[in-house]
């Protein structure tokens, strides 16, 4: 079943206050729902043998070098710091190396209730688990640095939330499940000594090539590549157009991954001000807010480091994030638009662009996608999304003067945009229907809509409908931290 496969677990050997040892708590009449074959090779496992996994998602048996625990960290949720905070209702099974040597944690969201579980019942639901399988597998084919899913289980126990629901558990796998607020944990809870036991486990294991430098730069190196890492990721979610919806900062990966998938969506309707969690009353993870959110969490990850590192070594590393998002922010929308030249209007004519699709409500990744065909199509499939196309000529107008300077050919920009401007995306209504027929035992749908999110840029003729503008009913669901 094993190929080039071996168990290294090193998060138990932190000191014991980092966690607790505990086993999954079962669940009846287990199912595997998904699979995911390819990722399971590259970890060195047999994608044939997937049903032996069954038992071990549904938290009933444990193979031979499987050290369950489930992790202390705490954070901050929407600005307020949260003590009590810690893997509530996952558990960190293992960590392996894979044959092509990437380390993997092994983490089962679902398993039942632990010390940090609060007043939950430690469980996650089937609308959430394959919310999450589906997003996390996107987000990868996108291109955008996230945690994987490697397999999902459903099973029969009931689930109360707004109503009876029924379980189910991810294998969610990751280089590392260590978070911001991991680091808040040691700094407010456990002093300077640990919080450097836990720098020099994460660097040791995660950023090796900073391991001989002496410590003052170490640290600061270490930061300044958190901080850059995290900057990148929130660009390319701005440029995708993807709202996380609760950008806590135990949410926030600190190897950079898009970390924890609740109540996220894909623009359709372009707002600004979108806000894709209905219980965010406030607006704080508006899809527009993203950005300053991200900068706010390095913060609160550099507040857990002023007895270990310097203040000025510590603002340093936090100039890195506005310089990294900007630069690649600004290189991403480029690209979506096949700018390869300079040019100094160029975030002029970007910004306009969203202030126009803001106020026509334009569908964000047609309206990319149109501009990517347009050498081959004409104007039409832009024009078309707006209401007053008057606006949208005006703005392809000037866009078209400024294609005069590029030097490359039609079809050449044409083949490098479409490569950066996927056609399919999970929108939320996608991951609605999925989720309703596995609610009735089909799984057909998400199946086929998996193969769909595996190869977003390409065109999939026979999969057209999957790229249609969402319904109206599909436009406006609302989507919580319910899981």
């Amino acid at each position: 079943m094993l190929n080039g496969f071996k168990i290294d677990n090193r998060y138990n050997q932190l000191p014991e206050h980092f966690y607790t040892h505990l086993q999954p708590t079962p669940l009846q009449e287990p199912k595997l729902v998904c699979f995911n074959d390819e990722l399971a090779a590259s970890m060195g496992l047999d994608p044939a043998q997937k049903q032996d996994w069954v038992a071990v998602g549904a938290g009933q048996q444990l193979f031979e070098g499987m050290d369950p625990l489930a992790m202390k960290y705490t954070g901050h949720q929407f600005g307020v710091y949260n003590p009590d905070l810690g893997d509530g209702r996952g558990l960190l099974m293992w960590e392996t190396t894979g044959p092509d040597g990437r380390r993997w944690d092994w983490h089962l969201k679902g398993a039942g209730t632990t010390p940090y579980s609060r007043f939950g019942d430690g469980r996650a639901v089937l609308r959430s688990t394959l919310r999450e399988y589906l997003c996390s597998e996107a987000m990868h084919h996108l291109g955008i640095p996230t945690t994987r899913a490697l397999f999902m289980v459903s099973a029969k126990d009931p689930v109360m939330r707004e109503s009876i629901e029924t379980a189910a558990t991810l294998m969610r796998v990751a280089q590392s499940h260590i978070r911001f607020g991991h680091f808040e944990y040691t700094a407010y809870h456990q002093g300077p000594e640990d919080t450097r036991v836990l720098l020099d486990h994460t660097i040791r294991l995660h950023f090796p090539e900073l391991e001989a430098l002496p410590e003052p730069e170490r640290y600061r190196r270490w930061l300044e590549e958190v901080v850059t890492r995290t900057a990148r990721l929130v660009a390319q979610w701005q440029a995708v157009g993807f709202c996380h919806g609760v950008m806590n900062s135990d949410n926030m990966s600190i190897i950079g991954d898009t970390f924890d998938y609740g109540p996220y969506a894909f623009l359709d309707d372009f707002d600004a001000g979108f806000i894709c969690n209905h219980t965010d009353q406030g607006g704080r993870y508006a899809y527009n807010r993203q950005p300053q959110i991200g900068f706010i969490n390095c913060q609160y990850l550099a507040q857990s480091l002023v007895h270990v590192m310097e203040a000025d070594e510590l603002r340093k590393a936090l100039r890195c994030y506005e310089t990294t998002y900007n630069s690649t922010f600004e290189s991403l929308m480029k690209g979506k638009l096949g700018l390869e030249t300079e040019d100094e209007g160029d975030m002029s004519l970007i910004m306009d662009l969203f202030s126009l699709m803001h106020e026509q409500r334009v569908d964000y990744t047609r309206f990319f996608r149109g501009l990517s065909t347009r050498h081959s199509r004409g104007d039409a499939p832009v024009r078309d999304l707006f209401v007053d196309r008057s606006l949208a000529d005006d703005w392809l107008a000037r866009y078209e003067a400024r294609l005069q300077q590029e030097t490359a050919a039609g079809s050449q920009r044409e083949k490098a945009m479409c490569a950066v401007n996927p056609k399919y995306i999970l929108r939320n209504y996608l991951a609605q229907e999925a989720i309703q027929d596995a609610q009735t035992g089909h799984y057909e749908t998400a199946h086929r809509l998996l193969e769909v999110l595996k190869r977003p840029f390409d065109e999939q003729p026979e999969n057209e409908a999957y790229a249609a503008l969402p319904p109206d009913w599909g436009k406006h669901l609302e989507i919580s931290c319910s899981s």
